[in-house]
């Protein structure tokens, strides 16, 4: 009603120039996410992408004889997308980098380095992301080995698609930061060995031994990833983006990036950890750029590692292999942690991926939050992959976020099962169980981990099966979404896990015309067809910044 009332006021205290530069957007339909009018023929919007009124076509005409009119025809409009937890630096950063996603082999990965090792200068690292062992027949964690015999000399540096191992040849080794023989090990990291020797595999805090070693993005390569990030973004109907764990100096990029009018999407970015970001908002307050398409109120933690190298947090051990998993962040530092960015007033977003992980991250939250717990302080779990059973309502008892990504199911379900056992598994990936338990449920792809097409999104979480339609049925079939649901989880519930809900997520009066015009309805249509509907264009405040060439 609010912003029914503040478009009826805003009619009334506008001047005729001003309504004759409004647009009038009609559609077969229009799917507001409004409970009060979920589906509309049409809806107007101002000069500055402010919508001011929606409903029937005939109305808004009438009412609005002076407007622009865009017709799409028999084409679905839904608000925006917004994904709750990417990477839109290293998303960028695959076009200018070695890209190794779904490739199937060790030797399909090999030929692509040497393809692309081709074009580099001598003396330039190569490094990469996306390489999966878990898709190769073996299953087996590769070595330095594998790349010595292509290069000898050549550093090479490539993160595995979860971002939580690395893969290092003898010439990168030889440059870490610190020897790497021995049987010694660092807090919340593990260098596999073999003999005393590093096999060129790096777990999770372990991994900086070589990226330390590596020459820094120039300023220029950073600030172009941002700008390929989104606009791969927008290309794919999001509007939006929650990106987990942003710097002070990438914080400072998207600035420039948004004083010049060169951001085509809405980024609310989280600090990078209890760092110089975090220290800021601390004391500079909660950051939102003038522009509205950039703000900060946030802090990304790391609980724990992740579930495909094994470094997810585990209560007792894996049941494929003799360990417990990492502890990235101790229980002691999580609560603390914590308590310091509520003081602040910043919310606390922390990746949880096993059930420890997850567990500890609720104990750290039950602590810092004290009688706060009830108040609308919007704490996150990002992942909550992993959740033992009397874990699972104390999300909803703490007012915590399921922050979630539903192609992490259908991405890991070939091997998720032995990893954790037949009895841990039906809390793996439990939208449903969350869902019915009260928990919100914002949702994501963590791309480039997936694929930034939150289609794939949609149609993992209601179907719960690969491109093929495998398993018959879905895996795991009792976790299904809904195509609501799930439509809400990538728009209002996303909006509101960023304190965005009077701005974005739905389109109603008052709020920002941010919409996806579809070629068919995603409420209508079969499961399987989600994946592939027609992303016609993206329009962020009424303007588009995708359309798809015909």
């Amino acid at each position: 009603m609010r912003h029914r009332c503040l478009a009826v006021a805003t009619l009334l205290a506008l001047p005729l120039s001003a309504l004759a530069q409004s647009t009038i957007v009609s559609a077969a339909r229009i799917h507001t996410m409004d409970p009060q009018q979920p589906v509309v023929q049409a809806m107007v919007y101002d000069r500055d992408g402010r919508i001011l009124e929606v409903g029937s076509l005939d109305a808004l005409r009438a009412r609005h004889s002076g407007a622009t009119r865009l017709d799409l025809g028999e084409a679905t409009v839904i608000p925006g997308l917004i994904d709750a937890h990417g990477h839109i630096g290293n998303l960028g950063l695959t076009h200018v980098q070695v890209n190794l996603a779904g490739l199937r082999s060790k030797q399909a990965v090999l030929e692509r380095l040497r393809s692309f090792a081709a074009d580099l200068p001598e003396d330039a690292w190569l490094t990469g992301r996306g390489w999966d062992q878990n898709l190769w027949p073996d299953r087996e964690f590769p070595s330095a080995a594998d790349l010595d015999a292509l290069f000898p000399e050549r550093p090479v540096w490539l993160r595995r698609v979860d971002g939580h191992a690395g893969w290092a040849n003898s010439a990168a080794m030889r440059l870490a930061t610190r020897p790497l023989a021995g049987d010694w090990q660092v807090d919340g990291g593990d260098i596999h060995r073999r003999d005393g020797q590093p096999t060129g595999i790096f777990i999770d805090a372990a991994m900086a031994f070589i990226s330390g070693a590596m020459p820094e993005l120039d300023e220029a390569t950073a600030t172009r990833a941002l700008e390929l990030g989104m606009r791969d973004a927008a290309a794919h109907g999001l509007t939006g983006v929650h990106d987990a764990g942003v710097s002070l100096a990438q914080l400072q990029r998207y600035r420039r990036l948004a004083d010049a009018g060169r951001m085509p999407v809405r980024i609310t970015a989280m600090a990078d950890g209890d760092g110089a970001a975090l220290a800021w908002l601390c004391s500079d307050g909660l950051y939102q750029h003038p522009g509205h398409r950039l703000r900060m109120r946030s802090v990304k933690l790391f609980a724990d590692g992740a579930l495909g190298s094994r470094g997810a947090a585990m209560a007792a051990a894996y049941s494929d292999a003799d360990t417990h998993g990492l502890m990235l962040t101790s229980p002691a530092d999580l609560r603390r942690i914590a308590t310091k960015a509520g003081d602040c007033k910043v919310q606390v977003n922390t990746h949880a991926i096993g059930d420890r992980g997850n567990h500890e991250v609720l104990e750290a939250y039950a602590h810092a939050l004290g009688a706060a717990a009830s108040g609308d302080h919007r704490w996150r779990v990002e992942h909550a992959q992993i959740l033992a059973p009397d874990d699972i309502p104390r999300l909803r008892e703490l007012g915590v976020i399921a922050s979630m990504q539903p192609t992490h199911a259908t991405s890991d379900m070939g091997w998720a099962e032995d990893r954790v056992g037949p009895a841990r598994i039906q809390g793996a990936y439990a939208w449903r169980k969350l869902r019915d338990a009260g928990v919100r449920l914002a949702l994501g792809s963590d791309f480039p981990v997936e694929s930034v097409d939150p289609r794939l999104g949609l149609y993992a979480a209601t179907a719960r099966a690969d491109a093929d339609g495998l398993p018959v049925g879905g895996w795991q079939p009792q976790e299904k979404l809904t195509a609501f649901e799930a439509l809400r989880g990538f728009t209002i519930d996303a909006a509101w896990a960023g304190f965005a809900e009077d701005e974005v997520g739905s389109l109603e009066a008052g709020k920002r015309a941010d919409f996806v015009v579809l070629g068919a309805d995603p409420l209508a249509v079969p499961d399987a067809t989600l994946r592939t509907l027609d992303v016609r264009a993206t329009y962020v405040d009424g303007k588009a910044v995708f359309e798809r060439t015909p």
